[in-house]
């Protein structure tokens, strides 16, 4: 059979090193990368050639990321857009969302989470709708998404990003946990209907992180969930393994029981379709 044709991406940066590091992290793999030094010369290179995914440095002289960005959506609107920077801010992260970019990553990144984020990009759908900025302060940002598991996905590698000032562990934890929680509410609160939107928001304030996420189904009680780990005594730590095979679902149900290790606390409305989470710092 024919060899797959490798996967083409454009890496805008001023910096040479960066070009350097990607081409280093494609050894071996089915990227291969062109550059550009500035968001003029990327635009003079999508004129002449083909690429899949570009990924852009918001910090640049001249025409910066973002400026970049809100050009591609206007002239490229089906190249899929990576914005990458050293300097995390929820200016830069809100901007990205708002220009449509497809996904988002701090510097310095790995070879892993750079390969997986650019896989992302090329499989997101990006509708103008998908994401709408109710609230675009620097310590109040307020969402509203369609029901769609890869909008979750999408969304939640910017959320990740917010709160840059924790170590790498602890914002990986915590956006673990607020990717469980918006997943449950993609699927089981708005029953991966796109008609249907879900409503969330993220809080600084000086000594924590709140997440508030509202879906629009009918809600749940804690008591219906004996088939989820969180459900399970002492005595039976794996009791809703063999329930779940009984009831004929498929093998899982730790995710809320993670969400709870990893938040310091996880409060439910008295319906249930509503959450908070909330990390001390």
């Amino acid at each position: 059979m024919p060899a797959s044709q490798p996967h083409r991406l454009l890496i805008v940066d001023d910096d040479p090193s960066v070009h350097e590091l990607v081409q280093a992290m494609f050894a071996g793999t089915s990227w291969e990368a062109g550059g550009a030094p500035s968001g003029e010369e990327a635009l003079a290179c999508l004129e002449s050639q083909t690429f899949d995914v570009v990924l852009a440095d918001i910090l640049m002289p001249g025409m910066d990321g973002l400026a970049l960005l809100a050009q591609l959506r206007a002239r490229h609107p089906g190249i899929p857009v990576v914005m990458m920077t050293v300097k995390n801010t929820p200016d830069h992260v809100l901007g990205s969302l708002r220009r449509e970019a497809a996904a988002y990553v701090s510097k310095p990144f790995s070879r892993d989470t750079l390969l997986g984020t650019l896989q992302t990009a090329l499989s997101a759908s990006i509708g103008e709708d998908e994401i709408k900025i109710l609230s675009a302060k620097p310590n109040w940002i307020s969402l509203q998404i369609r029901c769609r598991l890869a909008t979750a996905d999408r969304l939640t590698q910017f959320v990740r990003e917010l709160p840059s000032d924790l170590d790498p562990d602890q914002r990986e934890h915590i956006a673990t946990a607020f990717r469980e929680l918006l997943m449950n509410a993609v699927e089981h609160g708005g029953h991966l209907d796109p008609e249907k939107t879900i409503d969330l928001s993220y809080i600084r304030t000086a000594r924590s992180i709140v997440y508030y996420i509202r879906d629009p189904g009918e809600g749940f009680s804690m008591d219906t969930l004996s088939h989820a780990a969180v459900a399970n005594t002492e005595e039976e730590p794996f009791r809703h393994v063999e329930l779940r095979r009984q009831m004929g679902i498929r093998p899982g149900g730790f995710g809320l029981l993670m969400t709870k290790s990893f938040a310091d606390e996880l409060i439910y409305s008295a319906k249930g379709n509503e959450v908070i989470l909330i990390k001390y710092l």
